[in-house]
């Protein structure tokens, strides 16, 4: 059930912004997408499947939105200072990011276990929620290979690759932590823009 799923999860992070994960009932995240008690215990097994599958989602988004942005640009430099930029103002308007950047959970926030738990759902999408999630040092490597992948034509000789991978890294690095201490004027484009070469090769 598509729709209904995507509804309690709208439903749950809504609640989340209002209260404490640990004071989000679920018989009021059911009520708030519409469906009874027993749809979400379906779709989810109970509410640690409901906090795997909503982080889950949140990381989904973000490395989505990581495409969008290396997809926004010409230019390699300018890909990688919005890649940047989305990183940090995804974290600044969504602690369920955040703390998937930063590994900095706040005892506001669920925090299931990063690693696979064991699943007996019948729904595919949980059991995917229910595998592994990524830590702060995975996205690292997630953004920087799609970075990568984004700004390496065919045929790129491999020394060339391994320095763009380092570049790429460094500006992804360099993101992260514009999110735990902010940048001043300029922000984190800024700050991007002044590591980089001048020229990115390939």
């Amino acid at each position: 059930m598509p729709a209904a799923r995507d509804s309690l999860l709208d439903a749950a992070y809504a609640a989340l912004t209002r209260r404490p994960w640990s004071a989000v009932r679920m018989v009021d995240v059911a009520a708030a997408a519409g469906v009874s008690r027993q749809t979400l215990y379906n779709e989810f097994g109970g509410k640690e499947g409901l906090a795997r599958a909503l982080v889950r989602r949140e990381a989904d988004g973000y490395l989505a939105g990581v495409e969008r942005a290396l997809a926004a640009a010409a230019e390699p430099r300018e890909r990688l200072t919005a890649t940047a930029e989305w990183s940090a103002s995804a974290a600044h308007g969504n602690a369920l990011v955040r703390a998937l950047l930063t590994g900095c959970w706040s005892a506001r926030l669920p925090a299931p276990a990063l690693a696979a738990v064991a699943s007996t759902s019948a729904v595919p999408a949980q059991r995917r929620a229910d595998g592994p999630l990524p830590s702060p040092g995975d996205f690292v490597t997630l953004v920087r290979d799609r970075a990568v992948a984004s700004l390496a034509g065919p045929g790129t000789p491999r020394a060339e690759v391994a320095e763009l991978s380092r570049t790429c890294e460094l500006a992804v690095r360099l993101a992260l932590s514009c999110v735990a201490a902010p940048p001043g004027e300029g922000g984190v484009a800024a700050l991007v823009q002044a590591c980089l070469p001048r020229r990115l090769t390939p």
